[in-house]
């Protein structure tokens, strides 16, 4: 309604608002002229309506009842010309009507042809589409670009801050922050508490505008598997984590073309009912660019390790059927029918000084954690070849490849169940001497490698259970500091397991499932805090007193507590499965938090 006020036809008409200046910020969708008091039933709302009024009713309840059914139907305002029905003003009863309902109303005191305005706002309509669609295509050409360019996350949310002119936020399942870019704006103020911050951040459907918070949000993931969610902040400036407000000068205006003006005023204090469908089109494109790049793994390993790695990959995600993996095995040399199977990994421990520096190289601010150094893509390729020397001088047979971007896999291939121990032995003295350590003497093993070996099966139908394992015992023994030549399964405990489960989105979609009201409750309370209650409670074996006692609670005051939580959690904490949940879910939670 702004920028109609402003236009020349509508000028040469002398407009005055006499009413509903709050509503000035209304999109405008279309104009119509009208002539009769029942036209609000021809609306569909965003319509500016203009008339001479020689057709409205004569009496004050007709007059209210025409603005409010043209309120009622959502138009963007009123535009009367003076001069035919009304000579010095429109009726007091009309002002007081439409400012009742923050309806613009707008006397034109001289003659004006309404087929100028007309002609005048629709040219703005139309310029505002055409801006619209060379904005949407500019983002569908930007992100394809970086699709093909195999882009890591940290260059797609700053791209996608980049055109947006907001603050852009990359977070996990578990709402820790994978990447982000401020657009400008303090990067400290906007993930300070960013936690509880993004549990308040409750959204319905898989893209939506949260209008309270000011955030629009949508799910990023492929495949059925969503890993995380994409946050934009709209309109810049609004509320950030620790309740802030900051003002937009100085930033990058966010885009919205004309004719996409928000429902709602900008400023402090103001709030919107929807984002532009340009920022809802960029959030999306952007995930879709995220999610296909974590499906791309690019690797510069010769073909024959490339097979290899094929065939471990169809084992572990059933692509392909298992007779076609043992066929195609078998064509390499590696006989996996009628074999003892056995998953091993071999990984760099964390504290090891040459596979530290690390694998993971930090990046500029905002990049994500997992871009991969060319270093150590080196070292990732030096493992597999010392782990195929290994294979070679113990006499084993087997499939070995990379799984990730920090271990080598090996689905060894037995003759008989009695050769387990013997061959996995011979497997670590062959790598122990392939990787010798410069600090200790020839013939000890290397403290800075870590090897670990699921359950032998008996088929290749199992042999993705065994190598699944192998991954967790690894992972989970990662921080172990025994010097044993091979981990099993029953060298990790429970807290190990989930620590190494940590990234996968079941796991924290679990910890959501079991934990998320309260985390939300305690985002929402933070002087409570009834997580650490229920941890106190957990921990001290469901012994209230015991637990009141380590919480630094009397007694009722605790029972409340534990009270309250039952009810957030919709949980009986009297029954041992609803607790054991809990408990799992809690150590989860601290694996997830644990860095």
């Amino acid at each position: 309604m702004r920028e109609v006020l402003a236009l020349d036809p509508v000028r040469h008409g002398a407009p005055r608002l006499v009413a509903g200046e709050v509503g000035l910020d209304r999109r405008v969708r279309w104009v119509h002229v009208a002539e009769v008091p029942d036209i609000a039933t021809l609306l569909g709302g965003g319509e500016l309506v203009l008339t001479t009024g020689i057709g409205l009713p004569g009496d004050d309840a007709g007059l209210r009842a025409f603005i409010g059914d043209l309120a009622g139907v959502g138009v963007s305002g009123l535009v009367v010309e003076l001069g035919r029905r009304y000579l010095d003003g429109v009726p007091r009863v009309m002002i007081a009507a439409a400012e009742r309902h923050n309806l613009p109303l707008v006397e034109l005191r001289r003659a004006t042809p309404f087929v100028r305005i007309t002609e005048a706002v629709h040219a703005l309509i139309v310029d505002a589409q055409l801006t619209e669609l060379r904005a949407t295509e500019e983002i569908h050409q930007r992100f394809t670009e970086l699709s093909v360019e195999g882009a890591e996350p940290g260059e797609v949310v700053r791209q996608a801050a980049e055109l947006s002119g907001c603050p852009v936020v990359l977070e996990n399942l578990s709402r820790q922050v994978l990447a982000y870019d401020p657009a400008g704006e303090s990067a400290e103020l906007l993930l300070d508490g960013w936690e509880q911050h993004s549990r308040r951040i409750r959204p319905e459907g898989r893209t939506t505008y949260d209008a309270d918070r000011g955030w629009l949000v949508t799910m990023v993931g492929a495949r059925g598997q969503d890993w995380g969610r994409l946050l934009l902040r709209w309109p810049p400036g609004g509320d950030l984590p620790g309740g802030q407000s900051v003002s937009a000068g100085g930033r990058p205006a966010p885009v919205s073309a004309p004719g996409q003006v928000a429902s709602a005023p900008p400023g402090r204090g103001g709030s919107f009912s929807a984002a532009p469908t340009r920022l809802t089109i960029l959030v999306e494109r952007a995930a879709s660019t995220l999610a296909l790049g974590r499906l791309i793994r690019r690797d510069a390993e010769g073909l024959e390790r490339q097979i290899h790695r094929t065939l471990l990959t169809a084992l572990l995600d059933h692509s392909w059927p298992v007779d076609e993996v043992a066929l195609r095995a078998r064509a390499l040399g590696v006989v996996l029918e009628r074999r003892h199977l056995i998953g091993v990994v071999v990984r760099h421990r964390a504290d090891d000084p040459a596979g530290s520096g690390p694998l993971i190289e930090p990046g500029p601010p905002g990049e994500a954690l997992d871009t991969v150094s060319d270093a150590g893509s080196a070292r990732l390729r030096d493992l597999a070849e010392a782990v195929g020397q290994a294979l070679r001088e113990a006499n084993l047979t087997g499939l070995t490849s990379a799984l990730d971007d920090q271990t080598v896999g090996v689905l060894l291939a037995l003759p008989d169940t009695v050769a387990e121990e013997r061959a996995l032995s011979a497997f670590a003295a062959a790598l122990r001497r392939s990787r010798p350590d410069p600090h200790t003497r020839p013939g000890t093993w290397t403290p800075g490698l870590l090897v670990a070996a699921g359950s032998g099966v008996g088929s290749l139908r199992e042999a993705r259970r065994s190598l699944i394992e192998a991954r967790q015992v690894a992972d989970a023994a990662r921080r172990d500091r025994r010097d044993l030549p091979i981990f099993r399964l029953p060298h990790v405990g429970l807290a190990g397991l989930l620590h190494l489960l940590r990234d996968e989105p079941r796991v924290q979609t679990f910890v959501e499932r079991q934990l998320g009201a309260l985390l939300a409750y305690d985002a929402q309370h933070p002087r409570e805090q009834l997580l650490g209650t229920l941890r106190a409670y957990l921990e001290q074996g469901r012994n209230k007193s015991a637990a009141a006692a380590a919480a630094h609670l009397s007694r009722p005051a605790f029972y409340e507590r534990l009270a309250r939580i039952g009810r957030i959690l919709d949980a009986d904490l009297d029954a041992v499965d609803a607790c054991l949940s809990l408990h799992v879910a809690l150590l989860a939670l601290d694996a997830i938090r644990t860095p």
